[in-house]
């Protein structure tokens, strides 16, 4: 592992910064887990922006009840690839554990923020993704997707929105179904 096996949390955490040692840095901190998540959050202020955003990855698949206030913070981050992989760490269940997803009333309105006026298409697709989760439950998120749908300048970003409103392949498949 590109010589990390005895290096210290804070060292590997810094070569996230690094395009040569990122991966295997990444990798070396996902297998340390919880050992290391007090350097993961510290990493998420970090002038780098791809230690941040590494941070934010890692967090997708490690973050914890302690940490999910700061992941929220990143989706403000200046750097639109760090706000991408907030917004995929809080939108994706897939990669984590038994942690909980938070709720609407943490997230959406980040969410829904960025997909209205964040300057970066990829990142609008990500918060379609985080908005997406709320499209059953939240009359707001529903309305920005179809707002989106209809107005966002980037054709990629209206195809993601029609795929959470009703008639939308996600939203259909994700529908609550009927008791009986």
């Amino acid at each position: 592992m590109l010589g990390f096996v005895s290096t210290d949390n804070e060292a590997l955490v810094s070569c996230l910064g690094d395009p040569h040692r990122a991966a295997a840095a990444y990798r070396g901190l996902l297998r340390r887990g919880a050992g290391a998540m007090d350097v993961i959050r510290a990493g998420l202020h970090d002038e780098d922006p791809a230690v941040r955003e590494g941070c934010c990855r890692l967090l997708d698949h490690l973050v914890d009840t302690d940490s999910m206030d700061q992941l929220i913070a990143m989706a403000d981050d200046p750097d639109p690839r760090v706000r991408i992989a907030a917004f995929h760490a809080l939108a994706c269940d897939r990669c984590k554990g038994d942690t909980c997803a938070p709720g609407a009333d943490r997230v959406l309105a980040p969410a829904l923020r960025h997909l209205s006026a964040d300057p970066d298409a990829h990142v609008r697709a990500m918060a379609v993704e985080l908005a997406g989760k709320f499209a059953h439950t939240a009359a707001d998120a529903l309305a920005a997707l179809r707002t989106s749908h209809a107005q966002d300048p980037s054709p990629a970003v209206r195809k993601k929105a029609g795929w959470y409103i009703p008639g939308g392949t996600i939203y259909e498949r994700t529908a609550p179904r009927a008791l009986g």
